[in-house]
């Protein structure tokens, strides 16, 4: 039996939770996005018109580090704690910034200053675990979470970020409750269904589906949640419902090109449908010239077929791409062991 790259485990940590909002009602992110530089437009005229509004100063900053401008962020954000040092927001949007500049120390110390002014603070105990979660110090993360859950009992994400540290940790049972009594707080908490469902998959439960349909329930256009349920329904026997997964992908994201491999391998090892199979491979090369593995498994594909000129091109060209690439070297000395 060939061994196929597209045979990737479901062991993918989702963990882009940490250190941005992790409000996962917030169903209309790319709206919002394609908003934001008219919103720092806006905030930069009123700032013009109130240059000691400290506040105006911390909305900005958010707003640029969220696309990226960290630099002016970080000058934002100190206009506004040099015209008032008493806000704990604006060390926590401090801390953000740091982190995002690789600064994990200072981002803590800029935590630890907001809880210095505010120390009953949630979000300042929740950004604190999250820091702690990122530095894999498990003990420290559900520390500050238990805080944050002290404070303010029902505080889905203060769960969630625990459950993370279990997960992380390896008590997958405990994990499992955490994820559970967040979407208990919160029904729609996408990220914590997320992990529910490929915590399942691992252990081939079939309840997995159902988690994965709650998030894509929260977001309709979740390439991730599409793909971990395609994922799941090709490697439990149901290649159908895995195209359809990945042709959903494809929809949301037609150069999404990993969509059109996996399409591609599920047509060639679980439906033997070789024509289609070559047909999703091509729009995956077509998508990326360098697709060593794309090349590759179309190539084992027209070797299937008996097209043995077009799969020497295919592995020839895996080989180009991909230097000492030992199945295509394999493919190459089948085709010759069969001249």
């Amino acid at each position: 039996m060939i061994s196929f790259s597209i045979k990737k485990t479901l062991l993918f940590i989702i963990i882009a939770f940490v250190f941005v909002n992790c409000n996962s009602k917030n169903t209309k992110k790319d709206n919002i996005s394609n908003t934001l530089p008219d919103q720092i437009t806006v905030l930069s005229e009123k700032i013009s018109n109130d240059a000691n509004n400290a506040d105006l100063y911390n909305s900005r900053a958010k707003l640029l580090l969220s696309v990226n401008k960290i630099n002016d962020a970080l000058g934002d954000i100190n206009k506004a704690i040099l015209i008032d040092e008493k806000k704990p927001d604006y060390y926590l949007t401090l801390s953000d910034i740091y982190l995002a500049m690789v600064q994990v120390n200072k981002s803590q110390d800029a935590i630890i200053k907001a809880l210095s002014i505010a120390p009953q603070n949630v979000e300042a105990y929740l950004k604190l675990a999250e820091l702690n979660l990122y530095l894999k110090k498990y003990e420290e993360t559900h520390q500050n979470a238990d805080k944050a859950i002290e404070i303010q009992s029902l505080t889905p994400k203060a769960f969630f970020i625990k459950g993370f540290a279990y997960k992380e940790s390896g008590d997958s049972s405990k994990a499992v409750r955490s994820f559970m009594k967040t979407i208990e707080i919160d029904p729609e908490y996408y990220d914590a269904y997320m992990q529910l469902g490929l915590m399942l998959s691992i252990r081939k439960n079939k309840n997995a589906i159902d988690y994965f349909n709650s998030a894509l329930n929260i977001k309709p256009k979740s390439i991730e949640a599409y793909y971990a349920l395609g994922m799941f329904q090709q490697e439990n026997g149901n290649p159908d419902a895995a195209i359809k997964a990945y042709k959903n992908i494809i929809v949301i994201d037609p150069k999404y090109k990993q969509a059109y491999y996996n399409t591609g391998y599920v047509y060639l090892e679980y439906k033997k449908a070789y024509n289609e199979a070559v047909k999703s491979f091509t729009e995956a090369i077509n998508i990326d010239k360098n697709y060593a593995e794309a090349y590759y498994n179309r190539g084992y594909t027209y070797e299937l077929m008996n097209d043995f000129d077009n799969a020497r091109k295919d592995y020839k060209m895996a080989m180009q791409i991909k230097t000492n690439y030992q199945k295509a070297i394999e493919g190459m000395n089948r085709l010759e062991k069969n001249k």
